[in-house]
């Protein structure tokens, strides 16, 4: 199921899947309603997912467009920031005997979220239009 992918919605349609299993004794009206369930919760989510991955590529799109170097470039150059920091502290610092960085815990929550809203972005949009297709 495509929806298992996503944790939050994956897990709650799980247990609706579990309770209409235990709740509903005959199996073809189960496998009836749980297809019908799972319709409704993947017509449902997409729209929200297309319409917030339409606006954040709006976002993005407009500082990609910016008139500013910086506004145009604060994104990547953030990203590889981090990227050089992670780098030097496991790659650099231990072959050259060098003093680690120190890292606040709210960059690595940052890192985390950029890396990992662009991973899942761009799979959610992969996913929205191959499903549509």
């Amino acid at each position: 199921m495509f929806l298992s992918a996503i944790p939050v919605i994956g897990n709650i349609v799980s247990k609706a899947m579990d309770v209409i299993d235990k709740m509903v004794p005959d199996k073809d009206l189960a496998t009836k309603l749980k297809h019908d369930f799972e319709v409704q919760v993947l017509n449902q989510d997409f729209s929200v997912l297309q319409k917030e991955i339409e606006s954040q590529a709006r976002i993005i799109t407009a500082e990609a467009e910016g008139k500013s170097w910086l506004q145009r470039n604060w994104r990547p150059i953030l990203m590889l920031t981090f990227t050089y920091v992670v780098a030097h502290n496991y790659i650099i610092a231990p072959l050259f005997s060098l003093t680690r960085l120190e890292l606040p815990p709210d960059m690595w929550e940052l890192l985390k979220l950029g890396i990992g809203g662009y991973i899942i972005g761009r799979s959610v949009e992969k996913s929205v239009k191959s499903w549509k297709n």
